[in-house]
């Protein structure tokens, strides 16, 4: 009996994290930005981010929670988004940006995690999103090609 509750409730687990990274997709086009949900997005090591988008030369990879009060980002998560960008996007750091993105109810909340910080080996153990914090991009106005 416990093992069908688990299931259940891993299924529905998955299915919030499904809907935050669809309607992050739908966000970041209507905004401008061509973007795209990496559906084999999964818990392993292998280096792929939960949505990548582009604006101009610009090049965004996204790790998305869902959650009520607040996000925890997890150290592998974020470096698996810089092991994505600086091994498949052929550009310059300086148009590769790693972002953590808290879904909150109806608020977004955009954090951009800082390359020098990832090169000298001083990402956190965890990265945590609060509801009432303020993001670091706004994409709204970010990058303008």
């Amino acid at each position: 009996m416990s093992t069908e509750l688990d299931r259940i409730r891993l299924r529905r687990w998955r299915k919030r994290g499904f809907y935050s990274e669809t309607a992050l997709v739908k966000l970041l086009q209507k905004k401008g930005y061509f973007a795209v949900r990496i559906p084999v997005s999964n818990p392993s090591l292998n280096p792929l981010p939960d949505v990548m988008a582009r604006r101009g030369p610009h090049v965004f990879a996204f790790e998305v929670k869902n959650a009520t009060y607040y996000a925890y980002f997890p150290q592998p998560q974020i470096d698996k988004l810089f092991r994505f960008l600086d091994g498949f996007i052929p550009s310059s750091n300086e148009y590769k940006h790693a972002v953590v993105v808290a879904h909150l109810g109806k608020k977004w909340l955009f954090k951009e995690v800082n390359w020098v910080d990832w090169k000298k080996d001083k990402i956190p153990e965890k990265i945590r999103i609060l509801k009432r914090d303020r993001g670091n991009l706004n994409i709204d106005t970010c990058y303008l090609p």
